[in-house]
């Protein structure tokens, strides 16, 4: 069977090795020359809630895209403000990692492939290939959404501070372009509480060599710095952020960075001028967006309509994962996603019912609420995430949160669960 998945982030990545491990012919395009999207820049992982999802997948056997990143860690079981047990990874080694287990696993990877039209059944539901601005045409069995819901341009301007020059690169190769868009189906914009849609990536990534010895040295050694702020010099856009999960006073008044490679501050943006003001910080670069003092990408416009295995209403062999399966912030929801779209792809294709995650286990529940919120214009103001906020609440008072690991595996082979995605 054939299979095409569109968006080579960490989605459209998972998704791509769970699909080649059911035994498809995989096609993955991504839109620019890099793979994993924004987490090209990304770098946390377990920290809080996705510990125990990261540890639920791995004893179902989807865990490939986690060992790939763990070859590339740089600090294991760190702890910085409202977060505990991360591990960081190297954002510069991680894509060819990642790269390396795909082709083991056969997947054909075709960069600066923009998908920008779909070729439709008569009767509208079914896809039955899709182009590229090069003129290419990819026929299938079944495709996979992971196009994300970051920019275009035109959304920045509208909805942002314009365009920051992030890592998505939209003047380059073109804006994300979503696959249910082209085939005519409504999506979803998240809103904030202030009326307004989207919401603002959550980081910015300086160059850590731009930065004092001793911050460098801090981060280095220990994975986190934490800088006190002047008052004076404080700029609060938390609300604004799409990771509400960093949403915290900490993060306000203090500078928080992390080591993944480039030192990654946990703010959606602060200004150069004010930036330079701080000591330490005086000749300080940023590398991601660019324009990180003054703005950074907007997200979360274009989300569409889905079960909880993860097939796109109205489509018949259509699937998403990522962003585009809802309100889910992080590296990790996007692998998640990702791997349940590729094997739910498979056994569509197959003839075989599809998986639904229990909710007696994080990922399901996280899937399945998050579908019931997104019903409701409260649940569309609101960020879900493991790490944080709402959805770790959530997990806290229902007794799904754990990093015993000898409990969550026996609770995946308790729910028949061990191994499935081997």
């Amino acid at each position: 069977m054939k299979i095409v998945i569109v968006g080579g982030g960490w989605a459209g990545c998972a998704a791509s090795a769970q699909a080649a491990k059911n035994g498809a012919s995989v096609t993955l395009l991504e839109r620019t020359d890099s793979l994993l999207g924004t987490g090209l820049v990304g770098g946390i992982i377990r920290n809080n809630g996705r510990f125990t999802a990261t540890e639920e997948m791995a004893a179902m056997g989807g865990d490939d895209m986690f060992r790939a990143m763990d070859t590339c860690l740089r600090h294991k079981c760190i702890s910085f403000p409202g977060h505990q047990h991360a591990d960081l990874y190297d954002i510069i080694k991680t894509p060819v990692a990642v790269e390396q287990r795909l082709l083991q696993l056969g997947v054909s990877i075709h960069r600066q492939s923009r998908v920008a039209s779909a070729d439709l059944s008569g009767d509208n539901t079914t896809i039955l290939s899709v182009r590229d601005d090069n003129g290419n045409c990819y026929e299938a069995d079944g495709f996979i959404d992971a196009t994300g819901t970051a920019g275009p341009m035109n959304n920045c301007r509208q909805y942002g501070n314009g365009c920051a020059m992030c890592v998505l690169r939209c003047p380059s190769f073109g804006g994300r372009i979503s696959l249910c868009g082209l085939t005519g189906l409504t999506e979803l914009k998240a809103e904030a509480h202030d009326g307004s849609y989207g919401a603002m990536s959550g980081s910015c990534k300086l160059f850590k060599e731009s930065l004092s010895p001793e911050i460098i040295k801090a981060l280095d050694e220990n994975g986190v710095a934490v800088i006190p702020l002047p008052r004076e010099l404080r700029e609060n856009h938390l609300s604004i952020k799409a990771c509400q999960q960093y949403a915290l006073d900490e993060f306000a008044e203090n500078i928080i960075l992390l080591d993944t490679g480039h030192a990654k501050m946990m703010t959606p943006y602060y200004p150069l001028e004010k930036l330079h003001q701080i000591p330490g910080f005086e000749c300080a670069r940023y590398e991601d967006p660019y324009a990180g003092g003054k703005g950074n990408s907007m997200r979360y416009l274009a989300m569409c309509r889905r079960s909880n295995s993860l097939k796109v209403d109205q489509r018949a062999n259509l699937f998403c994962a990522g962003e585009k399966a809802g309100l889910l912030v992080g590296h990790t929801e996007a692998i998640v996603t990702g791997v349940l779209a590729g094997h739910n792809m498979v056994q569509f294709l197959s003839g075989r019912p599809l998986l639904e995650f229990p909710r007696e286990l994080a990922v399901g529940e996280a899937i399945a609420w998050v579908r019931e919120q997104m019903e409701t214009p409260e649940g569309l103001r609101e960020k879900y995430t493991f790490s944080g906020s709402c959805l770790f609440r959530r997990m806290n008072d229902l007794g799904l949160y754990s990093i015993d690991k000898g409990y969550i595996h026996k609770k995946v082979e308790d729910l028949g669960l061990a191994g499935i995605f081997a």
